[in-house]
């Protein structure tokens, strides 16, 4: 079934056309991506689709009864109402059914009118009929979903009481994440839903939307999670849309075959315009072949010339150079703690770089990634342990915050101030080849969009000429072509790299080398971020079956016995949590029994057993209540290990 149509859409701003005639087509359960360069259109036209904004012309065609949600980018929910109670106002409708079915077994199990025949099958019709209702929307397991979604999405039992007024910007964006997940709507529209996501949560999402019941479209820079999940890709670009069949990869496959295809196409049309405007030039004055030149200078008019390939977008063009390598040890980190003089945030951290190691540091957000960095760069001081810097080691620091840009300078003198040495010309060279040319050098780098200040540090961080770069989180606010267009002078670039992503898609191409960072050690993988992931996963199937209790491919970094001593903790307090579930399960599955059996006209007819039920219900009810009691228990004391 078709759920949305755009036909023909035409959208433009001040006289500037920005979408042309689009044509764009989702059917049930697909998941489609929007892909194309920033500013291209895309968050527009996933506004039109939703309603937020007016078109031209054209027509958004959807069917009457289709739900359509729609979160757009950095969206947050503001709210005065606890976590769990702001994600139960999804569900008002069954707790209100919930309300009236108890009232019903009320009416039931009242002598009154169970010895009225005629009044009891009302009631009980009434009953059979709202709980069937109540039953397949939801109503048994809406609370075991916000559960799985609020942990999914990095919320747990000890948070569920938070007042969300008191979340920060990335919780609260995280929330309505979570809270549109829940409403499922039959269109789930997303506009850059990965930003600042860790590695845990992306991979929930990912999980979570490959099995979604609707349809979905997304608007993301996130390569790999675009692999992952959408099996249709629409490219916006240059005011039209292209449709591909397949995954990210498969649309770059088929992208570039296409792009072969059109330019032999239009080198051989630009031959043959070339042959007929030489004819014309050569004829059209001579009066014996006037009316063949004139003949063809009307072919040359009327046809429909194929535009170059190639178009008017420009490629930022730059690439990283060394002033002289470094020696062959680079960093050395020896049992290090980091954090602030209030909280340390991570400790027992031992890893050594070497000359042209391409590293990345990965592990959840607030594990001191960022902070790892800033110790590294002495922008902060080490709680324990010692860090070694080897020979001739020159740092370039790229700072994901942009801290060092100067809000009151031109995008010129950003550069010129600290390069003074450099005429003008050459200055205005290297913004060039970061897509900034003519007045847009002369921009106030405070106007500058997160892409545009994101190229100015790039520039910088090329000029530096440093042989180690130490880069955190590269990617954010770079399109997918700018991204490329990093990776390719990264992966070229003779020195040693130590970098901070999310981006798991660029962790690919770029690292040699993962380092899963935790509170309290850092593990060493020797390979690409695929290889990090199949390793994790061996690994846990070893530790599940306690057939192996070392992590023999990765440096461990802590040996005391305190540290033994809480992990050995941590996994008992696990365990006990997977048998807790197990219990629950079987006791919601008995519960959702029971109540079926309620709903039963022969069992109606039978006082005795529907109090008999009613009686198995409340114990069941009750042991329900204490299972989730002992669980949340568990939880907070996992959450004390975690933070000691």
């Amino acid at each position: 079934m078709i759920v949305l149509q755009v036909n023909q859409v035409t959208k433009s701003f001040n006289g500037e056309d920005i979408l042309t005639n689009v044509k764009l087509e989702v059917q049930d359960r697909d998941r489609v991506a929007l892909v194309g360069r920033n500013g291209a259109g895309k968050s527009t036209l996933l506004k039109i689709i939703a309603g937020e904004i007016s078109y031209d012309t054209g027509e958004i065609v959807m069917p009457k009864n289709i739900r359509l949600g729609y979160l757009e980018q950095h969206a947050g929910l503001e709210s005065k109402l606890t976590i769990w109670e702001e994600m139960k106002t999804i569900f008002a409708h069954l707790i209100e059914s919930e309300k009236e079915l108890r009232s019903l077994e009320m009416q039931m199990a009242d002598p009154a009118i169970y010895e009225n025949t005629e009044a009891y099958t009302r009631v009980a019709e009434a009953y059979d009929e709202l709980q069937l209702a109540f039953k397949e929307a939801g109503g048994y397991r809406f609370e075991s979903d916000m559960r799985s979604i609020l942990h999914g999405m990095q919320f747990f039992p000890v948070d569920y009481d938070l007042p969300v007024q008191a979340l920060s910007g990335g919780q609260k964006t995280r929330l309505a994440l979570a809270k549109m997940l829940l409403s499922k709507p039959d269109l789930l529209i997303l506009d850059e839903p990965t930003n600042h996501l860790d590695i845990a949560t992306l991979s929930f999402l990912e999980n979570y939307l490959k099995n979604y019941s609707g349809a979905v479209l997304i608007v993301s820079h996130d390569r790999y999670f675009l692999d992952q999940v959408v099996n249709f890709v629409y490219e916006v670009s240059r005011h039209n849309v292209s449709r591909y069949v397949g995954n990210y990869s498969a649309y770059l496959t088929q992208k570039a075959k296409n792009y072969e295809q059109d330019k032999k196409t239009f080198e051989k049309q630009q031959e043959e315009k070339a042959k007929l405007e030489d004819f014309v030039n050569r004829n059209l004055a001579r009066a014996s072949t006037t009316g063949m030149a004139q003949s063809r200078r009307k072919i040359i008019e009327r046809t429909d010339w194929m535009d170059s390939p190639d178009g008017d977008e420009k490629s930022a063009k730059f690439g990283f150079d060394i002033d002289r390598p470094s020696g062959n040890d680079v960093l050395r980190l020896d049992d290090v703690s980091i954090g602030y003089p209030e909280k340390k945030i991570s400790s027992n951290i031992s890893f050594f770089v070497y000359k042209q190691d391409r590293i990345a540091l990965v592990g959840p957000n607030g594990v001191g990634k960022s902070t790892l960095l800033k110790t590294i760069m002495k922008q902060l001081n080490t709680i324990n342990g010692v860090i070694q810097y080897g020979t001739n080691v020159q740092f370039g620091y790229y700072d994901q915050e942009q801290a060092a840009l100067s809000g009151n300078k031109t995008v010129l003198q950003e550069l010129w101030d600290e390069w003074p040495l450099l005429n003008e010309k050459d200055v205005r060279s290297v913004l060039g080849r970061f897509l900034f040319t003519g007045d847009d050098v002369q921009k106030t780098v405070s106007n500058l969009s997160g892409g545009e200040k994101a190229r100015v540090a790039l520039a910088k961080l090329m000029l530096l000429k440093a042989n180690t770069l130490i880069l955190d989180e590269p990617t954010n606010h770079l399109d997918l072509d700018s991204k490329e267009v990093l990776e390719n002078a990264l992966l070229d670039f003779p020195g040693t790299i130590l970098f901070v992503s999310h981006d798991r898609y660029f962790i690919n191409r770029i690292a040699t080398k993962v380092i899963e960072l935790s509170n309290d050690d850092a593990a060493l993988f020797l390979g690409d971020y695929d290889y990090y992931l199949e390793k994790k996963e061996e690994l846990e199937e070893l530790a599940l079956e306690n057939a192996v209790t070392e992590k023999t491919v990765v440096v461990k970094t802590s040996t005391s016995t305190i540290d033994k001593e809480a992990k050995k903790k941590e996994r008992q307090l696990n365990r006990q949590l997977e048998e807790l579930e197990s219990q629950i399960s079987i006791v919601d599955a008995d519960i959702a029994s029971i109540e079926e059996k309620l709903c039963d006209p022969i069992i109606f007819q039978d006082h005795e057993a529907v109090q008999k039920l009613q009686q198995e219900l409340d114990a069941l009810k009750e042991k329900q209540d204490d299972l989730s009691s002992e669980w949340l228990e568990l939880q907070e004391q996992l959450e004390e290990i975690a933070q000691n």
